[in-house]
C-alpha cells in the first residue's frame, strides 16, 4: 500500500487482529478507529480479572475471557478487534479457530514500528502513570514480530496490512468497511 494512502478497507463483519510489540500503538491505532465495544483488549481483560492491566500472572484467566468475549461477538456477527501483541502462531490459533467457526474473515494490521521508537512510546507511556515494559521485551517481541511475519501473511488471512512508521500509521485517517460480495450471484 502507497504511504499517500489514508484509507484501509476492511470487511464489515470480520475479526481484527492488531499485532506488533508493546509500544507500537495498538490501543491508541483502536481508539482512534474503532468503537469502544468492538475492542477486546488483553489488557482490560487482565485488569477485569486481576484489578492490574500489567499482572502476567493473570494472562491466562484474562485470555479465557477475551476469548469468550471474541466468540459472542463473533456469534453475532459483529466486528471484533482484537488488541493484544498477536505475535505468536499459538496465541494467534485459538482466535483463528474462532473466526473459522464463524465464517469470519480475518484482518490482521501489523504496527511494525522499530523498537526504539516502541521503547520511547513505552517510556513516555510509564511517565504518564501507564504500564511499563522492560526494553529487553520490547526488544524480544519486536524480533518476534519480525521472524513471524512470512507466517502470518501465508496464514490465509483475508488481508495483512503491515503500516511500518509512525507518519504512516497516522497517515490513516478512515477504516471503510464493506460488505463482501454475495457467495452466490444473484439472478434477476
Amino acid at each position: 500500500m502507497p504511504a499517500a494512502e489514508a484509507v484501509l478497507t476492511i470487511p464489515d463483519f470480520c475479526l481484527v487482529l492488531l499485532v506488533g510489540a508493546s509500544g507500537a500503538g495498538k490501543s491508541t491505532f483502536a481508539a482512534r478507529h474503532f468503537r469502544p465495544t468492538e475492542v477486546v483488549s488483553s489488557d482490560a481483560c487482565r485488569g477485569l480479572v486481576s484489578d492490574d492491566e500489567a499482572d502476567q500472572s493473570a494472562s491466562a484467566a484474562a485470555f479465557e475471557l477475551l476469548h469468550l468475549i471474541t466468540e459472542k461477538r463473533l456469534a453475532a456477527r459483529r466486528l471484533t478487534v482484537i488488541d493484544a501483541t498477536n505475535l505468536k502462531v499459538r496465541g494467534r490459533r485459538p482466535l483463528l479457530d474462532l473466526a473459522r467457526r464463524f465464517h469470519a474473515p480475518v484482518v490482521a494490521l501489523v504496527l511494525l514500528l522499530d523498537p526504539a521508537t516502541c521503547i520511547a512510546r513505552n517510556r513516555h507511556r510509564a511517565a504518564g502513570g501507564g504500564r511499563h515494559v522492560g526494553r529487553e521485551v520490547i526488544a524480544a517481541q519486536s524480533k518476534s514480530l519480525r521472524d513471524g511475519l512470512p507466517a502470518l501473511r501465508d496464514a490465509g488471512l483475508a488481508a495483512v496490512h503491515v503500516l511500518d512508521t509512525p507518519g504512516f500509521i497516522d497517515a490513516i485517517k478512515a477504516i471503510r468497511r464493506v460488505s463482501p460480495p454475495p457467495l452466490h450471484p444473484t439472478r434477476s
